[in-house]
């Protein structure tokens, strides 16, 4: 039998085989806690209780279920503490109280298991466990009957303050469908009320089986006001934290003055910030020397980011902004070497003529050598224009070891973002500052020299226009106040040593090139690149091929064979990337074993023509005379080049003219006025008619070259006088200089590259302006002996010469 009397031990004494009391069909459960009057949802997968199921629903339907008692671990976590009335059933502890109720719907699943919807009807005892006879298990049941002599008004008061809280409950935590809280308010009866609020609850297994089992109704109503507070408790927690949250995202003014109380607790409490990122920042700015502005401004932006959460965009923003302030070399300056000797020793060391350059660069140093003690020195802006491969570039780094300065080239070819000089504004994603300061910030100085490469090359279109922004750089009157966008604080580059270096000067903006000091590197003469293959690039293609411990000579014949056989340019690039195809080959046959390397091997032009095969170029490239050529001299990017011009008359014309040869629209005006020159003034047998019954035609050979200048005029007008007196002009003749309609030559420019180019070609004679006379002084002794030059005013002085 079993006995409802606690013992020692909270256990019940049950007796398998007998007992008095209601029969009912026995479920063991654990989860969850059937109450009366609910309607709950169980699944059912135990032998047991699918046997004892299945024989409930061939009579009345009805199930006594009772559940486990909740782990040790489960009983210590509650807030409530209470006894579980228990019994021993088969080596399992299970609550003695129980709850008989009705299976309303079965579903069957394939793999065997249940699952049944019952309706708790009443709180029951079990009595006794027994079999029937179908093997189902039953237990013997009593109705649990409330105790008498309960305070009906206490209990009224707890039914009300229970639904109060419940009520409020449903404000918090929607989901509780609407006619389960009328089913509550409006409950006939406390039980039935408090076990509505328990079953409706998201409550513990353990704190649900402490309700089932309270003996009173007004201990489930002092169970249910503890865990109803604690929800309560809870809900309005969790409804503070996401007010604040919605507070402190909608509400910036509330944040800074939060943030600003914060920091006043700080400092009161003299507490210093744990966050690394300041610490080293601070720690930095400590190190570093700064102006007055910029180390306000970096005090402010340090606060501020103290402040930010370190997930928060503006945090990093601000970290890089101050790690770049704190980067940039303001007041941090290279010593300046003074002496001009030394200068001009490493100059010359490194290059092998640019007196221009050089005699600037020494006049510099003078100066400052003289102002030494004055901080208003400003350093010059120098603006290098040569063709390719003259060395421009490579003598920005002589000018910065020669003064003891850092070197720093950035190539401007191709930049069309004024962004890149600039800068971006900070609040942009990806923001950071132009390539001036990021340059800056690489050298370490402010002082430095600092090289434009290829400013001729910046892109002009609808995206931007950097030349515009490089104005203020390389304005000596406007750099020491230089703002840029990220920076947002003026910097001073009036210390920069700019050198700007182009190609063509006309392709720089007009303003732009108004701000440089223009020095003008002309192509070398055969004389200079000799010695600057022999000084120079020889030495080095020997050691970069590894064969400068070999016993390898260069005679002066193979060096000409190269310049004349095997290179057609102003500078030396490809001089010396044939040297050092030779040196690779050289390098080859010491490796194969064709060559001693213990032996001495002196290159000859011999030896060169066997190395590289047979001439690019040809030595002599000066058109055989006709009638009806001249040769005239162009300056291009790369240097001078001859440019042949050609003419024809076609009879049965009427006087046309037409140029062809890709002639720009200055080149063709010059060919207008030429035969407008020619044609009024023709030479004696000469029948005016002949102009208008003959067509001409004017061609300047390299059709897919594009030409242009006005310098061809006397060119084109010799050409034409050649093909009305049918007598050519005289051999290795070649000529420039712009005429007009009164027969004038008139100045021209890039006389040096035109007569170097004229040399390369095999030219012995030249007709210059008369007005280019003083450009001509200046030329080297090698040009002005290895040419003829005839100095001429006048057509009819250039027509004598030409045909004597």
């Amino acid at each position: 039998m079993l006995n409802t009397a606690n013992n020692s031990n909270n256990n019940f004494n049950i007796s398998i085989d007998g007992g008095m009391g209601e029969p009912a069909h026995l479920l063991r459960m654990h989860d969850p806690v059937i109450f009366p009057f609910a309607l709950t949802s169980v699944t059912v997968d135990d032998e047991r209780n699918l046997i004892s199921l299945d024989s409930a629903m061939k009579s009345d339907r009805t199930v006594a279920i009772f559940n486990e008692i909740p782990f040790p671990r489960e009983m210590e976590r509650l807030q409530v503490k209470g006894v579980f009335p228990q019994f021993k059933d088969e080596n399992t502890s299970r609550s003695a109280i129980g709850t008989l109720a009705r299976v309303v719907k079965e579903i069957r699943f394939p793999d065997g298991s249940r699952r049944i919807v019952v309706r708790g009807l009443k709180r029951i005892v079990g009595a006794s466990i027994f079999r029937a006879n179908d093997g189902a298990p039953m237990i013997r049941y009593r109705v649990m009957a409330e105790p008498k002599g309960l305070n009906s008004d206490i209990i009224a008061g707890q039914q009300k303050g229970a639904v109060r809280m419940f009520q409020e409950l449903m404000t918090m935590q929607p989901g509780i469908p609407d006619e389960l809280q009328m089913a509550i308010t409006a409950s006939s009866t406390p039980e039935r009320c408090a076990d509505a609020i328990a079953d409706a609850m998201n409550f513990s297994y353990a704190e649900k089986l402490l309700l089932l089992t309270a003996p009173a109704v007004e201990h489930r109503f002092e169970l249910l006001t503890i865990l109803l507070n604690r929800e309560l408790e809870s809900s309005r927690l969790g409804m503070q934290i996401q007010s604040e949250v919605q507070e402190s995202m909608g509400a910036s003014q509330r944040e800074f003055y939060l943030r600003e109380q914060l920091k006043a607790i700080k400092q009161e409490l003299g507490e210093f910030s744990n966050n690394s990122d300041v610490v080293e920042l601070t720690a930095k700015m400590e190190q570093c020397d700064l102006p007055e502005v910029v180390l306000e401004t970096v005090k402010k932006e340090l606060e501020r980011l103290e402040l930010l959460p370190q997930n928060a965009p503006e945090y990093h923003i601000s970290y890089n902004y101050i790690n770049t302030m704190l980067s940039i070399p303001w007041q941090v300056f290279s010593e300046d070497r003074l002496d001009c000797a030394v200068a001009e020793e490493i100059l010359n060391a490194d290059h092998y003529g640019l007196k221009d350059v050089k005699e600037r660069i020494l006049e510099f140093i003078s100066v400052m050598q003289r102002r030494k003690d004055d901080a208003d020195c400003r350093a010059p802006i120098l603006c290098l224009v040569g063709p390719p491969g003259v060395g421009k570039t490579s003598i920005g780094r002589s000018i910065a070891r020669s003064m003891n300065r850092e070197f720093i080239r950035v190539s401007f070819g191709g930049v069309r973002d004024e962004a890149e000089i600039r800068g971006h504004r900070r609040t942009y994603v990806g923001a950071m500052p132009g390539r001036i300061v990021q340059n800056l910030k690489r050298s370490g100085t402010s002082n430095p020299v600092f090289m434009l490469d290829e400013i001729d090359k910046l892109a002009h279109d609808f995206r931007g226009d950097p030349a515009s922004a490089l104005l203020e750089v390389l304005d000596p009157e406007q750099n020491n106040t230089f703002n840029d966008n990220f920076v947002e604080l003026p910097l001073d580059l009036s210390k920069v040593f700019f050198i700007a270096t182009a190609n063509v000067l006309e392709d720089i903006p007009g303003p732009l090139r108004d701000r440089m000091e223009v020095i003008k590197l002309s192509g070398y003469t055969a004389l200079e690149k000799k010695e600057i293959a022999k000084q120079y690039l020889i030495p080095r293609q020997l050691k970069e091929n590894g064969i400068a411990n070999a016993k390898v000579k260069f005679r002066v014949s193979a060096i000409n064979e190269i310049i004349e056989g095997y290179t057609m340019e102003a500078g030396v690039r490809e001089l010396e990337r044939v040297i050092a195809r030779v040196c690779r080959r050289v390098a080859g046959k010491f490796t194969s074993g064709q060559w001693d390397e213990s032996e001495v091997f002196s290159l000859d032009s011999r030896m060169i023509n066997s190395l590289l095969g047979a001439r690019k170029y040809l030595k002599d490239l000066a058109p055989a005379p006709a009638a009806g050529c001249a040769t005239g001299m162009a300056w291009t990017s790369v240097g001078g080049v001859i440019l042949p011009v050609e003419t024809v008359a076609l009879p049965g014309g009427k006087g046309n003219l037409k140029l062809t040869g890709s002639l720009g629209k200055v080149m063709q005006e010059s060919a207008e006025t030429a035969f407008t020159f020619i044609r009024a003034n023709s030479p004696a047998g000469i029948d005016p008619e002949f102009f208008n019954t003959h067509d001409f035609h004017i061609h300047v050979p390299d059709g897919a070259t594009p030409k242009d200048g006005p310098s061809a005029g006397i060119t084109i007008s010799l050409a034409l006088m050649s093909l009305l007196r049918n007598k050519p002009l005289i051999p290795r003749l070649a000529m420039t200089g712009e005429i007009n309609l009164r027969g004038k030559v008139t100045a021209i420019g890039g006389v040096r590259e035109k007569l170097v180019g004229a040399i390369r070609a095999g030219i012995k004679e030249v007709l210059v302006p008369q007005e280019n006379a003083k450009d001509v002084e200046e030329l080297p002794d090698e040009i002005r002996k290895a040419l003829t030059i005839h100095f001429v005013g006048s057509f009819t002085e250039a027509e004598k010469i030409a045909f004597k």
